[in-house]
């Protein structure tokens, strides 16, 4: 059998999960209770598949030190890395384009394909091993396979997959894709056994899926091959990074491989199965993951309750009281809290997407932002000035900038700096500090073994993070 590359689509805002997840810290992100992102856990499972010798991840180029941050401590057999770096969100159907398009050319038409959404939670590995061998089989003659998930419930926020006739490997050729239905609906298809959830999981040939497309979405491909063609590449040590250039990628179709090939194709197939699956796709989800003291309140952090039942608090940083209330959820970050009613939990993204139209910050980012070189967390702010605590990782570089309204002050608490201010470069250590004027040119690099941890105090009369002119960068951010 043909070569098995799983690749990891990793984008989405995740607006649902606001104020955790953020535009620059989507829902892969998120710790879940044991510690772990719903990235790390779906790249354990890819790793873990017979066969799997390199995976593919496909995400957004501003996630990507984020994204290998997250794997470094779980690719434990080393296996080569590539990354298609997006430069925008075009919906799945160029994501996945974009992969076909790069698996056939580096590893072969007849390698295959299996996608999967990196903020999806299963919980049974071997199912899962089970459901993917079954779909190579399919995958092998040609067929677009696509996972049906059991539905243990009557669902209203999933898609559907009705089975048609049977196949082969206990899979079944795909009737038709349902949309979201109403309640009634959901019921009929929970008793009536022949309707399946819609995981957005597929196993399929490189060449199968171009050639699909080419028939049913050819200005997808078009415009994915264009991409590929004018897009930058690099490879690195068992790394290789494919970085679209905007202005062909940007001109793909905004388009679901569902509504683009899925639900046209007469070569799709479903193999149903049971996984554990859950989308994490909101905070009743969450709660389902934690357990609940006697008056059915989960809480992470400390908290004093009384009167208080059935309730979700999520607040490591700070004490919540509550008296005399029920069915809330209630999550705290340190610049944003939610407070919702907990069967509501759905309607949360009618904040972030307020929050989105306002182009308040809070959509975007966290008050702690990750940067390549490290974090920095924004402690106060003002008329005319900012404080900062910045974190650089041993060895890392910030790049050789300058900022044209802002003066910088900086304070080592943590570690040794060296500092390049203007023609002088000099070592800072702990309690020392120096001062760069507007328009001056600077570098902080951290050349020790241990974090570099410094208060920096910004004033000038315009603090914005776009104030900043890079000259050279160790992260590829200046142009060539």
């Amino acid at each position: 059998m043909s070569s098995l590359v799983p690749c990891i689509v990793a984008g989405g805002a995740g607006t649902r999960l606001w104020p955790v997840s953020r535009e620059a810290m989507p829902k892969p992100f998120m710790r879940l209770p044991d510690g772990e992102s719903l990235l790390q856990k779906t790249f354990e499972r890819a790793a873990g598949l017979p066969g799997v010798e390199r995976i593919l991840t496909v995400t957004h180029r501003e996630l990507f030190f984020r994204t290998a941050d997250d794997y470094r401590q779980y690719n434990h057999r080393r296996l080569p890395l590539d990354f298609i770096l997006e430069p925008s969100g075009r919906n799945t159907a160029p994501a996945i384009a974009m992969a076909a398009l790069h698996v056939a050319r580096e590893y072969g038409g007849d390698s295959q394909l299996l996608v999967l959404p990196a903020d999806h939670l299963i919980r049974d590995a071997d199912a899962l091993a089970w459901a993917v061998e079954a779909a190579r089989a399919l995958a092998q003659d040609g067929a677009l396979v696509t996972f049906g998930l059991v539905p243990s419930r009557a669902e209203t926020g999933f898609g559907y997959i009705e089975k048609g006739n049977a196949l082969g490997h206990g899979a079944f050729e795909v009737a038709r894709f349902v949309e979201k239905p109403d309640l009634a609906t959901a019921q009929d298809y929970l008793a009536g056994g022949q309707h399946l959830w819609n995981a957005g999981m597929f196993c399929l040939r490189a060449d199968s899926i171009l050639a699909e497309l080419a028939v049913y979405a050819p200005e997808v491909l078009e415009a994915a091959q264009q991409c590929l063609e004018h897009s930058p590449s690099r490879r690195g040590d068992a790394e290789y990074q494919l970085e679209l250039a905007p202005e062909y990628f940007n001109a793909a179709p905004d388009i679901s491989i569902d509504y683009a090939v899925m639900e046209h194709s007469k070569k799709v197939a479903v193999v149903p199965c049971d996984l554990g699956w859950s989308d994490i796709g909101s905070w009743a989800a969450i709660r389902e993951l934690a357990p609940a003291d006697a008056q059915g309140n989960q809480c992470n952090g400390e908290t004093v309750l009384y009167d208080t039942t059935n309730c979700y608090i999520d607040s490591p940083r700070r004490m919540v009281g509550c008296v005399g209330v029920q069915d809330l959820v209630i999550v705290d970050t340190p610049d944003a809290l939610l407070i919702a009613n907990t069967h509501r939990s759905q309607d949360v993204r009618l904040i972030a997407q307020e929050l989105k139209s306002r182009g308040h910050e809070t959509y975007r980012l966290h008050r702690t932002v990750t940067r390549p070189w490290g974090t920095y967390t924004v402690l106060e702010e003002g008329q005319r000035f900012k404080i900062k605590r910045i974190m650089v990782k041993p060895g890392q570089s910030l790049s050789l900038q300058m900022h044209h309204h802002r003066s910088e002050h900086w304070i080592v608490v943590c570690g040794m700096a060296r500092v390049t201010h203007g023609e002088d470069e000099f070592l800072l250590d702990t309690n020392e500090s120096t001062f760069i004027k507007p328009g001056c040119t600077h570098r902080l690099v951290n050349p020790g073994v241990i974090d570099l941890v410094m208060i920096e105090v910004q004033s000038g009369e315009y603090l914005g993070e776009d104030d900043i002119v890079r000259f050279t960068d160790v992260y590829g951010r200046v142009p060539a």
